[in-house]
């Protein structure tokens, strides 16, 4: 009992159990590594999306800075009126420099950064403070006197107030022309160029962290696939080594109607070893059935009750079957007597099985109609048959023992043509029934003639 149990092998629940363990935990390895890599990727776009909004804000002061630059000027050198209200729209509803500064502040820019563009922010509000006064100069110097809300406040020096309008629109060029205020408008540049390189430096510090951190996540992703993949593997080889190949063996033994090989899992050889005794104790019984309940007295053969537990167990898409009548065997009957027509009889099932293989099985379904079964015949040419025919109607033909010559007519049917047991008789009784409308001593296939 431990010899035996020693060579058992393994155990299919056992198996079972653990690819159940390693496939959970496997899935879960994986599934965390996924979502580990997926959060870490995500915070690497939100980082570079991050960073591209502060980079935006920045140059958007710079832009707006500008745009109030070019309607400042053009107004004082043009004065048309059209630029003012460009400028105000900007400067009071636009108000692009104002939400720089606060998504810079609410971007988490570096201090550093921050501090440059509040720097420009400021020039660039002092800055205004000249523009307003250079554009008051142009109204009073054109006449116009609903002054934007602004401008209200705004107070001529006793000296500009008596400039001509000509002086005034001169005198407004020169404040947003001169060098004070270029260098102030080079130092809002400054500063803006300064905000942008801290924030490309701060962009390139926080992507290499995120980028090293990615770097690892994915080895971490590939080493757990490959992982998975080995286990994949494995799995597979072991089911088939200890499953699937021991069921295709054993389905292959029981074709050709032999015992099953005990390997594979512990539960297949228990399954195995109870299918030999099983099929011993069938082949054994099956041998030991009375003799009359399954075969014909008279001449030996299966009788109709043997022809059925036949047709029942045989495997169809390898057995052919064909279909015996004697020609005119009622005449023989009626003029040599019915001794003799017994004895034809048994001739016939006697030269039957000189011609046929011992695995091959005969049967008598009528009076004189006879059945065969060539089992294992899939790759039994039609040339094979057909000589056997032959043989056996120049056998029969040939006096024997006081006998008279008989001759036998012929269908055949191969069982991979047939749906059914019962189609398959039906197509050879056809192909039997076409042999005798053509003559006596003949055959027919009925794949060849009646399809």
């Amino acid at each position: 009992m431990k010899d035996t149990k020693q060579h058992e092998g393994l155990s299919l629940r056992t198996i079972h159990i653990w690819i159940l363990i390693g496939t959970v935990l496997v899935s879960a390895l994986m599934l965390y590594s996924n979502f580990d890599l997926f959060h870490s990727s995500q915070r690497l776009v939100e980082v570079s999306e991050q960073q591209i909004e502060l980079r935006k804000a920045a140059r958007e002061l710079m832009d707006a800075s500008d745009y109030l630059t070019e309607k400042v000027q053009r107004f004082s050198a043009e004065g048309d009126r059209r630029f003012l209200e460009e400028y105000f729209a900007e400067a009071l509803e636009a108000r692009r420099r104002e939400e720089a500064i606060d998504r810079m502040t609410a971007g988490n820019a570096s201090p550093d950064a921050l501090a440059h563009l509040q720097a420009a922010w400021e020039d660039s509000r002092r800055q205004m403070n000249r523009e307003y006064y250079a554009m008051r100069l142009v109204m009073e110097a054109k006449g116009y006197t609903d002054f934007p809300e602004p401008l209200q406040a705004v107070s001529l020096s006793a000296r500009d107030k008596t400039l001509s309008p000509e002086e005034m629109m001169l005198r407004a060029t020169e404040i947003v022309l001169d060098d004070e205020y270029f260098a102030r408008k080079t130092r809002v540049r400054e500063n803006i160029w300064a905000s942008l390189d801290e924030l490309e430096k701060m962009a390139y510090d926080t992507d290499a962290s995120a980028l090293e951190l990615l770097r690892g996540k994915v080895s971490y992703t590939c080493l757990v696939i490959l992982l998975e993949t080995v286990g994949i593997f494995f799995m597979v080889w072991l089911t088939s080594r200890l499953s699937i190949y021991p069921v295709l063996d054993a389905v292959d033994h029981i074709r050709n109607e032999s015992p099953l090989p005990e390997i594979g899992a512990n539960e297949f050889r228990y399954l195995a070893r109870t299918y030999n005794k099983m099929f011993e104790i069938y082949k054994s019984s099956f041998e030991r059935v009375n003799f009359k309940a399954s075969h014909d007295e008279l001449t030996g053969a299966y009788n109709r009750a043997g022809y059925e537990l036949l047709l029942s167990s045989l495997d169809l898409r390898s057995v052919t079957m064909l279909l015996f009548d004697l020609d005119n065997f009622k005449s023989i009957n009626d003029t040599y007597g019915h001794e003799t027509g017994d004895k034809v009889l048994i001739r016939l099932v006697q030269v039957l099985k000189n011609n046929f293989r011992p695995d091959d099985y005969i049967c008598r379904i009528g009076g004189d109609e006879f059945a065969v079964f060539m089992t294992q015949s899939a790759s039994i040419d039609k040339a094979v048959v057909v000589q056997k025919i032959e043989d056996i109607n120049i056998q029969l033909s040939k006096a024997y023992d006081g006998l008279p010559p008989i001759s036998v007519s012929v269908g055949i049917a191969r069982g991979d043509e047939a749906v059914d047991r019962k189609s398959l008789f039906e197509k050879t009784d056809a192909a039997l029934y076409q042999s005798k409308k053509n003559g006596k001593r003949t055959y027919t296939f009925y794949a060849e003639q009646l399809e």
